[in-house]
C-alpha cells in the first residue's frame, strides 16, 4: 500500500489509473469500512482509501476534537487489507483548494440537517473537493449514513460522473450499527444501543404488514426516551429514494437520531 499525503503525489500516482474505486473515511477502519473496500476491489482494479477527519461537518469544536483517531492502527487494517492507496491529506492543503459553497433545498432539511446545521453543507464541500481530485468513476458508501449518501448521489454524482455504490450497514451480533464513534461508548451505553436497535428492528418488521404502526411512533418514541433515558432528535418513517415522509406505498425506512451520555447516534432500519 502506498500512502500519499500531498495533492501533487496524488495526481502523480493515479493519473494513469481509469479504473480505481474509491472509499471515502474520517478513518476508524472497522467492518463496515472492510465491506466497502471489498466491494472496490471486488469491481475495480485499483482501490483508494482516505482518512480526513473534516472540520466542516462538526457543529461543536468539542466533537471534532474527541472524535476518535488512531492513523497507526488504521494503516495496519488498510495494509491487511491489501489496499492500493491511502490519501492522508492535510486540512490546510484541502482547505486552500477552491471549492463550491454548497446550500441545501429546502425540502432537503431533514433528518440530521434539521438538527446540524451547516453539517451536510460542510460534507458536500469536502467530498466535492476529493471527488475533484481523485476522478474516480466510482465511489462506495455505507447505507448507515443514509442521509449522507442520499445528499451525495443528488448533489455531486452527477456533477463527477460518478457511481455511488451503497453497501448495507454492517452491525455487531447485538445489532448495533458499526460506527466510528461507537468507540466513545462505554459498556453500559453499548448495551442501550443494542437494546434501542432490536426494538426499532421490531418495529420496521411490524410496520411491514401493518402501516398503522406509523400512528404509534410517538409514543414509540416517549416509550424509548424514558426506558433509557435517552433524547431522541427525530424517529421517521421515510421513503427510500425521496426521503419524503412515507406513505408506505413504496420501499421505506425508519431513521432515528438520540443521544447516549452525550455521544450522538444514528441509525436507520
Amino acid at each position: 500500500m502506498k500512502i500519499i499525503t500531498s495533492i501533487f503525489d496524488l495526481n502523480k500516482e493515479i493519473k494513469d489509473y481509469k479504473n480505481i474505486g474509491f472509499v471515502p473515511t474520517m478513518g476508524g477502519i472497522h467492518a463496515g469500512h472492510i465491506s466497502l473496500i471489498k466491494a472496490s476491489q471486488n469491481k475495480k482494479s485499483k482501490t483508494i482509501v482516505s482518512i480526513f477527519v473534516n472540520p466542516a461537518q462538526f457543529n461543536k469544536i468539542k466533537d471534532f476534537k474527541n472524535y476518535p483517531r488512531n492513523i497507526k492502527k488504521d494503516i495496519v487494517s488498510l495494509k491487511k487489507l491489501k489496499v492500493d492507496y491511502l490519501f492522508l491529506p492535510k486540512t490546510k492543503d484541502i482547505y486552500k483548494l477552491k471549492s463550491k459553497n454548497f446550500v441545501l433545498k429546502k425540502k432537503d432539511k431533514i433528518l440530521c440537517a434539521k438538527f446540524r446545521k451547516g453539517h451536510f453543507e460542510g460534507v458536500l464541500k469536502v467530498m466535492n473537493i476529493l471527488m475533484s481530485l481523485i476522478k474516480s468513476k466510482d465511489l462506495f458508501m455505507g447505507e448507515k449514513d443514509y442521509q449522507q449518501l442520499f445528499l451525495i448521489r443528488k448533489y455531486l454524482s452527477k456533477k463527477h460522473n460518478v457511481q455511488i455504490n451503497s453497501c448495507q450497514t454492517i452491525r455487531t451480533r447485538s445489532k448495533v450499527a458499526l460506527s466510528t464513534r461507537n468507540k466513545l461508548l462505554n459498556k453500559k451505553s453499548l448495551k442501550k444501543a443494542s437494546d434501542i436497535a432490536k426494538f426499532l428492528h421490531k418495529i420496521k418488521l411490524k410496520s411491514k404488514s401493518h402501516s398503522l404502526i406509523y400512528l404509534d411512533l410517538p409514543n414509540h418514541k416517549n416509550e424509548l426516551e424514558k426506558k433509557f433515558n435517552i433524547k431522541i432528535e427525530y424517529l421517521e418513517f421515510r421513503d427510500n429514494k425521496t426521503l419524503k415522509l412515507n406513505n408506505f406505498k413504496n420501499e421505506f425506512r425508519l431513521f432515528i437520531a438520540y443521544n447516549i451520555e452525550n455521544i450522538r447516534l444514528i441509525d436507520n432500519f
